[in-house]
């Protein structure tokens, strides 16, 4: 698991990109500027949708500040393909079908749904720095309120 201070752990993954186009996306590309990483379970299931529209709609607010925002699911590149298309995403969704980049950033482990103890993704957030150092974590969040808090947080001095 990563803590504030630590560097990202790198990685290479296939998406979908802000425009709609199937490429592989590594960390690298990615900085240069803060980047909000977000690690959610599944498309299209009511709390994922309820995150990813939250980041959709404060993806002005978040650029402003010159953060980019990328989703990390287990889901499939045509699964988040769909799900880019039918809720107008307007950020990058990546697919993590091992799961190893969610374990790499401590977005995977046991967790308790429905009163019962299972394994699965740990929806979880971290800011990256521009020059790839986790920033902050939001660690096992709720998906409703938490970009709204997200946004608060970043602007306190």
């Amino acid at each position: 698991m990563v803590k504030e201070g630590d560097r990202a752990p790198d990685f290479c993954l296939d998406g979908i990109d802000e425009e709609g186009k199937e490429r592989q996306v590594c960390l690298g590309e990615l900085l240069g500027s803060q980047l909000i990483l977000y690690f959610y379970p599944k498309d299209d299931t009511p709390g994922c949708t309820q995150e990813a529209c939250d980041f959709r709609d404060s993806l002005n607010l978040l650029k402003a500040k010159g953060i980019k925002v990328v989703g990390i699911s287990p889901d499939s590149v045509p699964s988040h393909k769909k799900f880019r298309e039918k809720y107008g995403l307007n950020f990058m969704l990546l697919s993590d079908p091992d799961k190893s980049v969610a374990k790499a950033y401590g977005a995977y482990g046991k967790k308790k749904m429905y009163g019962k103890e299972t394994e699965g993704i740990i929806r979880s957030t971290f800011l990256i720095s521009p020059e790839g150092n986790i920033l902050r974590s939001w660690l096992n969040v709720k998906a409703t309120g938490h970009v709204a808090s997200i946004l608060k947080e970043l602007d306190k001095p």
